[in-house]
C-alpha cells in the first residue's frame, strides 16, 4: 500500500523548505520530495545551490554561501520533523483525492506515495549557452542573477547574453556597478519593450555587440574573458570581461503537471492571488514554479510560509474538519 501524507511537498529550494517547516511545525509531518542531482543541473536545494555568497538575504549581515543557507533551510525542516527524501517524482494524478503521487518508474500501477495536499516548489531553470566551463564558473564570474551578484562586479568590465526584456534590465541595473556592461546579442535588434531600448540606448556605460554569440568561455578557476563570433562574418575575437550575465531566460520545471494543473503561456503554474491555490483544490504552487517576475530566495521563501499556510488551513476546512 502506498504511504498517505497530509502534505507532499515537491521540490526543494527557498520555497519548497520554507513551506517544510512552517507544514511541519503545524504538526502536519510533511514529505519532502527534494528531487535529485542530475546532468541537466536540477539538485535538491534549487538553484542557491549553484551560487557562492549571498549577500541580500535577510538575517545575514556578512552574508553566507549559496549551499549553507540552503543546508540550514534543510536542517531546520527536519528539526521540527519534516521527512526529506533524495528523490524525484516522475508522475502525479491530480484527478481525484488523495493525489497519487510516483517516483522511479512512472509505468507502475501502484503510486509511491498518496497525498492529502500537495504543495509544488520544483522552481524554474535559468536557460544557459551550453557551454564548457559555463556551469563549473557560476559564482566565479558566470551568472544568472544581476540583482543577486551584481555588487560583487564594481568597477569591472561585464558582459549580458540576451535581447529581451531581462537582458537588457539586467543590464541596466549593472551599470550602477560595473565600469562598462557590453550586451552581446545574436540578431542586429533587440526584442525588448521599446522603453528598455530608449534607457539601454541612452546609458552611457552600455555597450551593444551585434550579431554576434559566444563560442567560448575562458577561465579554470574563474571567468577570465570570452570567445564570441559575428554570425554573419565568422569573425571570431576575445572579450576581456570579468563578469558574463547569462539572460536568455527562464523556464519553468512544469513538465510533470502539463495537464493537470492550469499554466500560463510561458509555462509558469497560476496560482490565484493572492493565495497559492493551483486550479486544482488542495494543490498549491509557490517560488519560481509560479513567479516570473521577481525570482528572488526572499520572495520565493515568503510564498512557501503562504503555501504552507494555505494548506493547512485548507486540511482543517476540507479533510481535518470533516474526519
Amino acid at each position: 500500500m502506498s504511504e498517505l501524507h497530509d502534505v507532499v511537498i515537491i521540490g526543494s529550494g527557498p520555497a519548497g523548505l520554507t513551506a517544510a517547516i512552517y507544514a511541519a511545525r503545524a504538526s502536519l509531518a510533511p514529505l519532502v520530495l527534494e528531487g535529485e542531482p542530475s546532468s541537466t543541473g536540477d539538485q535538491p536545494g534549487g538553484q542557491l545551490m549553484l551560487t557562492t555568497e549571498v549577500e541580500n538575504y535577510p538575517g545575514f549581515p556578512e552574508g553566507i554561501m549559496g549551499p549553507e543557507l540552503m543546508m540550514n533551510f534543510r536542517a531546520q525542516a527536519e528539526r521540527f520533523g519534516a521527512k526529506l527524501e533524495t528523490t524525484k517524482a516522475s508522475k502525479v494524478d491530480f484527478s481525484e483525492r488523495p493525489f497519487k503521487i510516483w517516483v522511479g518508474d512512472p509505468d507502475v500501477p501502484e503510486p509511491s506515495y498518496l497525498a492529502q495536499s500537495v504543495i509544488i516548489s520544483t522552481g524554474a531553470t535559468s536557460l544557459m549557452l551550453n557551454l564548457p566551463n559555463e556551469t563549473e564558473l557560476i559564482g566565479h564570474g558566470v551568472s544568472t542573477c544581476a540583482t543577486c551578484d551584481g555588487f560583487f562586479f564594481r568597477d569591472q568590465e561585464i558582459a549580458v547574453v540576451g535581447g529581451g526584456d531581462s537582458a537588457i534590465e539586467e543590464a541596466t541595473f549593472l551599470t550602477k556597478f560595473a565600469s562598462s556592461v557590453t550586451i552581446i546579442h545574436r540578431r542586429d535588434e533587440l526584442r525588448a519593450s521599446k522603453i528598455m531600448q530608449e534607457r539601454a540606448f541612452a546609458n552611457p556605460k552600455i555597450k551593444f555587440l551585434w550579431d554576434t554569440q559566444i563560442r567560448e568561455i575562458k577561465g579554470a578557476e574563474k571567468l577570465e574573458g570570452v570567445v564570441v563570433e559575428n554570425v554573419k562574418t565568422n569573425e571570431k575575437s576575445d572579450l576581456a570581461v570579468t563578469g558574463l550575465f547569462v539572460a536568455i531566460g527562464h523556464r519553468p520545471n512544469t513538465d510533470l503537471f502539463i495537464g493537470q494543473l492550469d499554466m500560463k503561456e510561458n509555462g509558469y503554474l497560476v496560482t490565484k492571488a493572492p493565495s497559492t491555490y493551483t486550479s486544482v483544490d488542495g494543490v498549491f504552487g509557490c517560488g519560481d514554479v509560479q513567479d516570473d517576475v521577481y525570482r528572488q530566495a526572499i520572495t520565493a521563501s515568503g510564498s512557501g510560509c503562504a503555501a504552507a499556510i494555505d494548506a493547512e488551513r485548507w486540511l482543517e476546512a476540507t479533510v481535518h474538519g470533516n474526519s
